[in-house]
C-alpha cells in the first residue's frame, strides 16, 4: 500500500506546499553564467534615430505654417462674393411708409414746445415705436408687429395733437 494515498500524508503534503515561497530568484551568478552563454547582439545606434525624430519634429511646423500661408494666399487672390441683401419685404415696405407719413404729420404740428406732463407719455411711446421697429428687423414679415407700429404712431400722433391742443398752440 502507497502511504501518499494515506488521509494524514495528503494534508501533510498540501500544508508544506503552502509553505514554499511564491516566488524563488536564482542568485547572481546564476544570471551571469545565463549571459554568458548567450549570442552577443548587436544594439542599434540611438542616435540616427533620435535625429531623424528631430528632424520631423522641427519640419511639421514649418509644413504646417507654409500650408496656412498658401492658404491666405489663395483667399487673398479668389475674390469673395459681397453678400446681397434682401429686397425689403412688403411689410418693411409698409412700415416705411407709415413712417413718412407719420413724420409729415409731425411736421404739420406747430414745433412749440407741449407741456411737461405730457413728455413721460411721450417717451414712452417713443420707445415702444423703437422697440416694434427693432422687432421688425427680426421679423420682417410680421402683420402683427406692423399692426402694433400703425397703432402706437396714432396714438403718438393724437397725444401729441391733445398737447397742443392743451398748450393754447394753433393747430
Amino acid at each position: 500500500m502507497n502511504d501518499m494515498n494515506h488521509p494524514d500524508n495528503s494534508d501533510d503534503l498540501q500544508a508544506r506546499l503552502r509553505a514554499l515561497p511564491a516566488e524563488r530568484l536564482p542568485p547572481a551568478r546564476v544570471w551571469q553564467g545565463i549571459a554568458a552563454q548567450l549570442p552577443a547582439m548587436p544594439m542599434p545606434a540611438p542616435a540616427p534615430a533620435a535625429v531623424s525624430v528631430l528632424a520631423r519634429r522641427r519640419r511639421w511646423p514649418l509644413r504646417v505654417g507654409l500650408g496656412m500661408a498658401a492658404a491666405l494666399g489663395l483667399l487673398m487672390v479668389v475674390p469673395t462674393p459681397v453678400p446681397q441683401t434682401p429686397p425689403p419685404t412688403l411689410v418693411q415696405r409698409q412700415a416705411e411708409a407709415m413712417v413718412a407719413e407719420y413724420q409729415q404729420a409731425m411736421a404739420t404740428l406747430p414745433t412749440a414746445q407741449v407741456g411737461g406732463e405730457w413728455q413721460p407719455a411721450l417717451r414712452e411711446l417713443d420707445s415702444s415705436v423703437d422697440h416694434i421697429r427693432a422687432a421688425l428687423t427680426e421679423n420682417p414679415r410680421s402683420r402683427v408687429l406692423l399692426g402694433q407700429l400703425q397703432r402706437t404712431y396714432a396714438l403718438r400722433l393724437e397725444l401729441t395733437q391733445q398737447a397742443v391742443m392743451a398748450a393754447g398752440l394753433p393747430s
